[in-house]
């Protein structure tokens, strides 16, 4: 549960320090008071949409603190990296150039990584919530949510997505004579063209590397031949390769003199062998070297082919040849394509069989919940003091399957005896909708394990016995939860356990509001003031006690 919230410098709130404690928990105060404020610093700290402009005028950012205790170990830990805690501490602080700083337990995350911590912790439901029952689209989800059979919808989901991909396998694969005959001339042509070339990989590096050398060819022959005379000797001199096996030839005869000359000896020989390893080097240069004109053309005309196909088919020769075999692997395929085609089809046809079983058994099990979900609904709306109202989940076959299965679904009411069933939107006024959500929030709420949860004024539009009603479900719902309610009604502000006051005042040319719980005296005088407005009497505070007391 919501334990602590520290609010710091958002809008009209420069600190504030909020104790929620179990049960239920109402905020009343003024319109424009802050109440708002409150709520969407907790939609802050559960990852959910912040605007800079919240920040208060004059700060650089504004800070949220979250402290939730019982906690229970979620997955959400393990697969984020945060270390568990039950008693766990969230932060965020926005500044005012966009930026956001989230931690968890003093890990920071990041804001998607906090909206699905957030979602496991508190629900928000708003007065705005009603557009999700208009949306005949989410009355499918809300079901499936009810009867929560998770697995079911996998498997089903699981087996769709086979199936879909099987048919845009055959899809991709089905074409028109004339297109298949386009499409393997043009494949046929690509694989004897590269081919022809007979390529090998790194050919084109090689080739240009031997060009290179080529177009320095006098110069490279030139120094090979001055280095291979130094090395062997001419005519009139002796070589460095003659000169140092005479060297070693002549030390060799004294090397036992001394340890010293052995050393010499030794050195000697060892240049002798290496400048002869040289001079053999040097002179296979010399003659595997060709810079004729005619090999340079050759290799010129051989990099002319390889570009050729480099414009067309890749940037190396690695790139030509790996395309050389995807249009092979293709050609293969569409010359197969009958057989593969009659044979994934074969694999389909198994496939819808057995997706149409499963979706048939998803149906059976969306009847049964329906069921169970109109008459807890029913229920829980004749507890709001709607005695006569009748809702049904109309469930209808989809001509065709999809992700979610071959059902329609849609929610249909009457409130009033002698009305027939009709769509919601059609039906419910603004206070009978407002307590068809609580009826709705009520009953899904019993299949998660979310434990907090906040209803923002979405008593809009009840009153009277109504009113009543929708506080004793409130609290009814706090026996299980912790409930956080910012409310106008005094009904519902008199069934809470603990009452919070937001109010607002200026100093210094300044706004700002305070959040103040409030003791036995301060929840009669603001039950007194919701159910008299500015003016308090005796008489309103008499009806404020009385109100508490019942």
């Amino acid at each position: 549960m919501l334990d602590l919230l520290h609010i710091e410098n958002i809008a009209v709130i420069e600190q504030a320090d909020i104790s929620f404690e179990p049960g239920f928990n109402a905020l009343t105060g003024e319109t424009g008071a802050g109440k708002s404020i409150v709520i969407d610093a907790i939609s802050a700290i559960l990852g959910q949409r912040a605007y800079r402009d919240a920040i208060r005028t004059g700060a650089a950012c504004a800070k949220i603190s979250a402290l939730f205790r019982g906690v229970p170990e979620y997955s959400w830990f393990a697969e984020n990296g945060v270390e568990y805690s039950s008693e766990l501490l969230i932060q965020r602080v926005i500044y005012a150039d966009g930026k956001n700083i989230c931690r968890v337990g003093g890990t920071p995350v990041s804001v998607t990584m906090l909206r699905g911590l957030g979602s496991l912790l508190i629900q928000i439901h708003g007065q705005h919530d009603s557009a999700q029952l208009f949306d005949e689209a989410n009355h499918l989800v809300m079901l499936d949510a009810f009867a929560g059979h998770e697995d079911q919808i996998a498997e089903y989901r699981a087996a769709y997505q086979e199936m879909d991909v099987l048919r845009r396998q055959i899809r991709s694969m089905t074409m028109d004579e004339a297109e298949k005959l386009r499409k393997i001339e043009s494949l046929q042509h690509q694989i004897q063209e590269i081919e022809r070339a007979e390529l090998h990989e790194g050919e084109d590096q090689e080739l240009e590397q031997k060009r290179s050398i080529m177009r320095s060819g006098e110069k490279l022959m030139s120094a090979l031949n001055r280095a291979s005379e130094a090395l062997y000797g001419g005519e009139d001199s002796d070589g460095a390769s003659a000169l140092t096996a005479q060297a070693a030839r002549d030390l060799s005869s004294v090397a036992d003199v001394s340890a010293q000359m052995d050393r010499v000896y030794k050195l000697v020989e060892e240049l002798s062998f290496n400048v002869q390893d040289a001079a053999e080097q040097v002179r296979d240069l010399r003659d595997s070297f060709d810079f004729s004109p005619g090999a340079l053309e050759e290799v010129e005309a051989r990099l002319d082919v390889i570009h050729r196909l480099k414009r067309k088919y890749g940037s190396d020769c690695e790139e030509i040849l790996s395309y050389l075999a995807r249009c092979k692997k293709e050609l293969d395929e569409i010359e197969m394509s009958d057989e593969t085609i009659l044979r994934l089809k074969k694999v389909l046809h198994e496939k819808k069989v057995v997706t149409r079983a499963l979706a048939d058994a998803l149906t059976e099990a969306r009847k049964q919940a329906a069921a169970v979900f109109e008459d807890r609904l029913i229920t829980e709306l004749r507890q709001l003091d709607m005695p006569r109202v009748q809702f049904v989940v109309g469930l209808q076959k989809k001509a065709h399957l999809d992700e979610t299965g071959g059902d329609d679904c849609r929610f249909l009411m009457s409130a009033n005896v002698g009305e027939d069933l009709r769509q919601m939107s059609r039906v419910a006024s603004g206070g009978e909708l407002a307590r068809i959500m609580l009826a709705m929030k009520n009953v899904l709420s019993e299949k998660d394990q979310i434990p907090t949860m906040i209803f923002d004024e979405v008593d809009t539009g009840v009153s009277g016995r109504a009113a009543q009603k929708v506080a004793e479900k409130l609290h009814a719902v706090s026996v299980g939860k912790q409930v956080l309610c910012v409310t106008h009604l005094p009904q519902i502000a008199a069934m809470a356990d603990t009452h919070f006051l937001i109010s607002k005042a200026e100093q210094d040319g300044r706004t700002y509001t305070s959040v103040t719980p409030l003791d036995a005296a301060g929840r009669r005088e603001e039950i007194a003031r919701l159910i008299g407005g500015a003016k308090i009497t005796d008489t309103t505070r008499k009806s404020a006690e009385e109100m508490l007391q019942r």
